[in-house]
C-alpha cells in the first residue's frame, strides 16, 4: 500500500446493521483491524476516517475493497479489482 492507495480489507460489500441518526467513522485507509470502521490505524498516513450519518434504520452496504467512488457505501468497484 503506498501513501496514497488504500489497502483491500475485502473484494465484496460489510452489511452493517444501523441506526437512524447515529455517526459511524468508515476506514479508508484499509488498515483498520475493526473494518469498516475506523480504529485509528490510519494514524501517520494521507488517509482519514470519513463520517457516515445513517438516514435511517436498517441494513448499509459500507464498501470493503476502500476503492469506490461512493464514499463510504459500496458502488460495486470491487467487481474490477
Amino acid at each position: 500500500m503506498s501513501d496514497k492507495t488504500p489497502a483491500i480489507p475485502r473484494k465484496s460489500p460489510y452489511a452493517v446493521e444501523v441506526e437512524a441518526g447515529k455517526k459511524y467513522w468508515w476506514c479508508a485507509c484499509g488498515k483498520s483491524q475493526t473494518q469498516p470502521f475506523c480504529d485509528g490505524a490510519h494514524k501517520g498516513s494521507a488517509f482519514a476516517p470519513l463520517e457516515y450519518t445513517a438516514d435511517k434504520t436498517g441494513t448499509v452496504y459500507f464498501c470493503g475493497c476502500k476503492h469506490g467512488g461512493n464514499g463510504a457505501l459500496c458502488d460495486g468497484a470491487h467487481k474490477k479489482l
